[in-house]
């Protein structure tokens, strides 16, 4: 047996994560990834980017830091290999690769900034083989503060991939919000065309936080029935509710009910009565194609 410590820093619109795996390879048995630790750091760099186009001064500092003790962390971990990847937030700031460099020179952490074809790429290499394995189709759904990733899966194979500039973040006036809208639903309804029995896969801190609060057992799916009704007990309570009475950080309370509406359209416009969340995202996505040697330090 063979296990070998990797980390993986995402960050995203909303947050920044450190996830710390352990890999563990044995002969004639599959690779098994668990998840050593998973630290979360609530760095709003969609507020900076979605509005002014730069990284501010504070959010520069606090993401100096905030490397700077992931650092520290991988070190104590004992991390051998670790790729820190930037999201639709950093790639939209005009000094995102300034504020790149300028990590790396304070805190030796080296960041990339992907495009939402790879992040796609990236998470699609998780788990998610598991369930795409078949016949069935599905239509993978990552909800960002910044983007929204779909990618249609068809016998186990990626048949069409978008991304879409709608996050929970981003702020757009209501006739852009109507025209993404209409351009996402002209999307899923011309490549769900000719598939039957689809079904919707949930990605991101929001459908995770949907499917722990709906109690439900791992691996069992939440129907578009219940996907509506939750989003209605939501869209009822105020801010301040969904903080004290449900116990949501006030970073997620803010941004749960615009990623649900973005969930509940794509099963809608897809006819898919049910939706998957196998707790997967970028990090996951990332420690697995550090291994399979698809992604470089």
């Amino acid at each position: 047996m063979e296990i070998k410590k990797y980390a993986a820093i995402d960050i995203g619109s909303n947050a920044i994560r450190l996830l710390v795996s352990n890999v563990i390879v044995q002969e004639n048995s599959p690779t098994q990834y668990r998840k050593s630790s998973l630290v979360r750091v609530p760095v709003r760099l969609g507020a900076d980017a979605f509005t002014t186009g730069v990284i501010s001064e504070n959010n520069q500092t606090r993401m100096i830091n905030t490397m700077k003790a992931f650092k520290l962390l991988m070190d104590v971990h004992g991390v051998e290999k670790y790729k820190a990847c930037a999201t639709s937030a950093m790639r939209e700031a005009k000094n995102g690769q300034e504020v790149i460099e300028k990590i790396y020179k304070e805190s030796g952490v080296n960041i990339d900034i992907i495009n939402g074809k790879t992040e796609a790429a990236i998470i699609s290499a998780t788990d998610l083989n598991e369930l795409i394995l078949g016949d069935k189709s599905y239509l993978y759904v990552d909800v960002g503060g910044g983007s929204t990733e779909l990618t249609f899966f068809s016998k186990g194979k990626i048949i069409a991939s978008k991304s879409f500039k709608m996050g929970t973040v981003r702020t757009i006036d209501k006739e852009t919000h109507k025209e993404i809208n209409k351009k996402i639903k002209s999307w899923i309804e011309n490549k769900s065309e000719g598939l039957s029995k689809i079904a919707l896969i949930g990605s991101g801190g929001n459908i995770n936080k949907i499917f722990k609060m709906s109690t439900r057992a791992e691996g069992k799916p939440l129907s578009y029935i219940y996907m509506r009704a939750h989003y209605k007990f939501l869209k009822q309570m105020t801010y301040e509710q969904l903080i004290s009475e449900l116990g949501l950080n006030p970073d997620r309370a803010d941004v749960i009910i615009p990623a649900s509406k973005i969930y509940i359209n794509a099963m809608k416009w897809s006819g898919a009565k049910n939706i998957y969340v196998p707790k997967i995202g970028l990090a996951d996505g990332i420690i697995k194609a550090l291994h399979s040697g698809k992604l470089d330090e």
